[in-house]
């Protein structure tokens, strides 16, 4: 976690108090508000050093809207690049990006994936070129210690015996003798500095040819694959591996929106998207995927549904349901599933004060907020009908971040007029009680005497 006083990057806390001011999870910055989750990034953190160990794992985080899902997606993400990992995220949606489905639903998710690849020299994104090339001229290192220089006659002999050497086990796999072939081809590009055929070389393996003609006429050399719905999980496999062959951790995948699953309407293009989660699922906990962690974010709704949801589809329901003894406060942090409980009043006080303190970082000024004001807005928000069940941290980050900024821009504005206005607007069932038997409400001390007729 990250300390109160610490110094926030300019870049970091602007785009750290857009994102929270609009209820968008930053993409960058996550670290500097985590408050609680303890024991739910202690297991996530156990399974990133399964994959950091040559295995794989696959979580699943279930929560409600604006519970903590995609920020906890993030703040893990952060940890997974300091780490070393490479990490790819991807939002899926109804029409676009799917496991798979028609008109590409699959491989689009995998272009948005190799689009989000990120490192910990490119965090935001957009790092394959990255990758390559620091791999690239980790080559060019060895080659030089070998007194083997590019202008040497021997030197395009020597790399592509290096390339072999690293991509030569990916061979044996599914979709592998392509993959290694596409990657010789892009170093030996980078070495005779032929651009043309780089860029179609990064064009394959982001899955961007729909046919093998076409990718053959871009490569100019005999390919018998592309990426496409089938297969587009095999290559993730691939670029797991080579991630670690590479000098990095190995690769984690985060996908969020798991919702648009349930939403499927029709029901065999719905199984067949349970079907390939499944698969995903076996690889990680069977042995056949190297490297790699997925981390699936979705609602109660998108897993427990017994009519759409995965406890629909049996072989997923008997794989992801609780166990009869992880119940209550006897929760099993090892399971896939990890169920994101609510924040206690102590932790959510905390945010509180982490956000004054982002927000005053950033203006620049003293809050004008005090302690106990910030005390009064958390009651305020909990004495709300509902609240212990319906209150989440999206919505109570949403309502803090306007207060700050009214306070901020109108100086003639008091903490206590925008609180009085808000209690009045909602009441806690105590309290109303309180009212109708003490005569203290809009209608307080009205009887049936009162009625003339």
């Amino acid at each position: 976690m990250i300390e109160n006083d610490v110094k926030i990057p300019k870049r970091i806390l602007n785009n750290l108090v857009s994102s929270l001011s609009a209820g968008v999870v930053p993409r960058v910055g996550a670290p500097y508000i985590a408050i609680g989750r303890t024991e739910e990034i202690a297991a996530l953190l156990d399974s990133l050093q399964s994959v950091a160990d040559g295995g794989a794992a696959v979580r699943f985080l279930i929560g409600r809207y604006g519970s903590g899902k995609t920020f906890l997606m993030q703040l893990i993400r952060g940890y997974a690049l300091e780490k070393g990992f490479l990490c790819a995220d991807v939002d899926l949606s109804a029409d676009q990006r799917r496991l798979c489905g028609s008109h590409g639903a699959g491989v689009a998710t995998y272009r948005e994936l190799m689009r989000n690849l990120s490192s910990k020299a490119s965090p935001e994104g957009g790092a394959l070129p990255l990758v390559l090339s620091r791999y690239y001229n980790h080559l060019l290192c060895e080659l030089a210690e070998a007194d083997i220089l590019p202008e040497s006659p021997a030197f395009s002999q020597a790399l592509r015996k290096r390339v072999m050497e690293k991509t030569g086990e990916l061979e044996g796999r599914v979709g592998g003798f392509d993959f290694s072939r596409v990657l010789s081809e892009y170093f030996m590009a980078c070495g005779n500095e032929d651009e043309e055929k780089k860029s179609a070389c990064l064009r394959w393996l982001c899955g961007e040819f729909s046919t093998k003609t076409e990718a053959k006429q871009a490569l100019r050399f005999p390919i018998t694959s592309v990426i496409t719905d089938e297969n587009w999980y095999d290559f993730i496999k691939l670029w797991a591996i080579f991630s670690r062959k590479v000098g990095y951790t190995g690769l984690v995948v985060y996908m969020d929106e798991c919702i648009v699953l349930y939403k499927i309407v029709n029901r065999v293009s719905r199984e067949s998207n349970y079907e390939k989660l499944l698969t995903i699922f076996n690889d990680a906990l069977q042995g056949r995927a190297e490297g790699l962690g997925i981390i699936f974010g979705g609602t109660p709704q998108f897993l427990e549904d017994t009519q759409r949801g995965l406890f629909s589809y049996e072989a997923l329901r008997s794989r992801l349901s609780d166990s009869r003894f992880s119940k209550g406060e006897y929760i099993n942090y090892a399971s896939p599933v990890l169920r994101l409980r609510s924040l206690s009043e102590n932790e959510l006080f905390a945010l509180l004060s982490r956000l004054t303190k982002i927000y005053s970082q950033k203006t620049g000024k003293e809050p004008r907020i005090t302690e106990q004001e910030q005390k009064r807005f958390l009651s305020v928000c909990l004495d709300r009908a509902g609240s212990c069940e319906l209150l989440t941290p999206r919505e109570m980050i949403l309502d803090y971040m306007a207060v700050l900024s009214i306070l901020d821009n109108r100086p003639d504005v008091d903490f206590e007029a925008l609180m009085a206005s808000e209690e009045k607007k909602y009441k806690s069932p105590s309290q109303e009680k309180e009212e109708k038997n003490t005569g203290s409400g809009a209608f307080g001390g009205f009887s049936l005497q009162d009625i003339v007729i």
